[in-house]
């Protein structure tokens, strides 16, 4: 007949300890849900064991690499045992990396496209504000900000007044969307519009796209490698 092995018992210093965290942080993730369920003691203190470790190991690299919201979602969709919700969370969260992967492609096919667009060739029909919003994937308050600050000229509508938005405009709206997406100060933002101005230097625009694909590159990998420890965790 044989015997369980008896489960090791932790004190919450000693939690935090292993996991680099204080010990109020340890409370919260236990109010948050995103730790196992903790039992008392008769006299009302908590019981971790070597399970509660594990789980915080987990939410710290989760947070590293897909972000706290996310984290929480998961951990808690873990712990109710709703693996669609872990998953669709998961998915969600690489799909988002991979949106902005095309964002920069697409923007450098437009560099592209402006150096081979012949002189005096028929532009496109011009968008209304709400079609760029669209097209941008913005608000149109957004749109009106970013006019404001003077990263953006759109003309008028004769008649109606309405902004009007040439792809010349379309393009610098889709610049200024990916740089304020990586976080980009819209000191700098002003600056490589400026660049594709008559006298800038559109290498500098591809100089700047390519920072931020690196910086995708780092983040892609924090992202995995959380997958790769969730997943462990999963089959345990």
């Amino acid at each position: 007949m044989g015997y369980a092995e008896p489960v090791a018992k932790l004190r919450i210093t000693d939690l935090a300890r292993m996991a680099g965290v204080s010990v109020q942080q340890v409370r919260n993730y236990v109010e948050l849900g995103v730790l196992p369920p903790v039992e008392r003691t008769a006299s009302g203190y908590r019981v971790f064991t070597e399970v509660h470790a594990e789980a915080l190991l987990i939410v710290r690299q989760l947070a590293e690499g897909h972000g706290w919201e996310r984290t929480r979602t998961i951990m808690r969709a873990v712990h109710a045992g709703d693996l669609g919700t872990v998953l669709a969370t998961v998915d969600a969260s690489h799909g988002e990396l991979d949106r902005e992967r095309s964002d920069i492609a697409r923007v450098l096919g437009a560099f592209d496209e402006i150096g081979r667009e012949p002189a005096g060739a028929r532009p496109r029909r011009p968008l209304r504000i709400g079609e760029v919003a669209d097209v941008v994937g913005v608000r149109t308050p957004v749109l009106r900000l970013w006019e404001q600050r003077g990263l953006l000229s759109p003309e008028r509508e004769p008649g109606t007044g309405y902004r009007v938005y040439g792809q010349a405009e379309l393009r610098k709206a889709e610049v200024v969307a990916l740089l304020r997406r990586g976080n980009y100060p819209f000191a700098v933002v002003r600056s490589v519009l400026d660049e594709l101005g008559p006298h800038g230097r559109p290498e500098r625009v591809r100089a700047e796209l390519a920072k931020r694909e690196q910086d995708l590159h780092r983040r892609s990998l924090k992202r995995l490698r959380a997958s790769a420890a969730l997943s462990a965790y999963l089959t345990q």
